[in-house]
């Protein structure tokens, strides 16, 4: 059994608890938040024994091994590091953090801890990415030529006002891509390889009282020879669903709003979402997860309107290979050098929409 404390307990912590509630091999026996409502609350909900005002009192409790940061973005290392230094295990929502400088002090204590870091990435376990993660490395698709990425969200003004951490470089680390597109970008990076280079613009379009951009555009060269394009939004009304289409010299493939929307080889193969699901599971999940591509659709699309609304079965599959790295002593899949990747390619884009030149890598 790994016990865990939530530090956080607004937008994404309880899709936390509601995913560990669903492990065998998890308790939640903590919350902290320095909200005391929304603490209180939570522990309501999900059944939760103790509640702290801080993450230091709920770090320095003795009955917790693992600790999941939902929290603002920069506050993430320096929890973390507390928390690795004081003997937990720590899962973090995305971003790592909103500097690399941050990321790498996570790195290091990590690795001087010995204690398990995993960064949260959910969207490598859907269906989807898992089917097409396996096609690009058995080389169905061929070389890949073309990636193009887009979320073209909505938030409301409202969204941003309602905390003084949202829309600030110093708690949120950037904007429509940092906040939203970081999955996206995760996932590409995942799926097409490293960036070489990317040449972009950022602009703050449909909002006020906002540091940071809500509109990012940016063109790229993958080191494996591939060009592609990304796009991040949350000024789109009323939001689109998140996309990503991989383009190769034998097929093509694209996911949108986490599902199959296509995949077809010039040999004649072609897979709906349903088969990509049914390969998942069986190959990657061993038949423990459900399949419910429907509804996952629909949350989907309404996650592209609303942050409030998040599909869990995701975040659980990351939390079980968290937990398992725990247990026999390996590696989290997304560990604190996985995690770092996405924010690398985020940064990049604003590095060059701020000096209007390409920024290599």
């Amino acid at each position: 059994m790994v016990r865990f404390g939530i530090v956080g307990c607004g937008a994404i912590g309880p899709t936390h608890a509601g995913a560990l509630a669903q492990i065998d091999d998890a308790q939640v026996v903590a919350v902290a938040d320095v909200v005391p409502e929304r603490a209180k609350s939570m522990a309501e909900k999900f059944g939760i024994g103790k509640i702290y005002a801080t993450d230091a009192e709920l770090i320095a409790d003795p009955t917790i091994d693992a600790v999941v940061l939902a929290t603002p973005s920069g506050m993430h290392a320096e929890q973390a590091i507390r928390a690795m230094n004081a003997g937990k295990h720590v899962v973090v929502e995305k971003p790592m953090d909103v500097s690399l400088e941050a990321c790498d002090r996570m790195i290091a204590a990590e690795k001087k801890t010995g204690k398990k870091l995993a960064i949260i990435s959910q969207h490598r376990w859907d269906h989807a990415s898992i089917f097409v993660k396996d096609a690009i490395a058995s080389g169905k698709l061929g070389k890949l030529i073309l990636v193009e990425m887009s979320v073209k969200w909505w938030r409301t003004q409202q969204y941003y006002d309602s905390g003084d951490w949202r829309g600030t470089y110093k708690w949120d680390g950037g904007g429509a891509l940092m906040n939203q597109g970081v999955h996206t970008v995760d996932l590409m990076q995942w799926l097409a390889g490293p960036v070489e280079s990317i040449s972009a613009r950022c602009a703050t379009g449909g909002h006020e009282r906002i540091e940071v951009e809500d509109i990012a555009v940016a063109s790229l060269k993958f080191k494996n020879g591939a060009i592609g394009t990304l796009t991040a939004s949350t000024a789109c009304y009323n939001g689109q669903l998140a996309r990503i289409d991989i383009y190769g010299t034998e097929g093509s493939a694209i996911i949108e709003g986490d599902r199959l929307k296509l995949f077809r080889l010039k040999s004649g193969t072609e897979v709906t979402a349903e088969g990509a699901s049914q390969h998942a599971l069986s190959v990657a999940m061993g038949g423990t997860a459900s399949v419910k591509d429907q509804a996952a659709e629909r949350l989907s699309t309404a996650a592209a309107k609303d942050p409030g609304a998040v599909w869990g079965d995701a975040h659980r599959e990351q939390l079980k290979d968290f937990i398992r790295a725990i247990q026999t002593n390996g590696t989290p899949l997304i560990h604190g050098a996985e995690g770092r990747k996405p924010l690398e390619v985020i940064l990049g884009v604003y590095e060059s929409s701020r000096t209007g030149k390409e920024v290599r890598f």
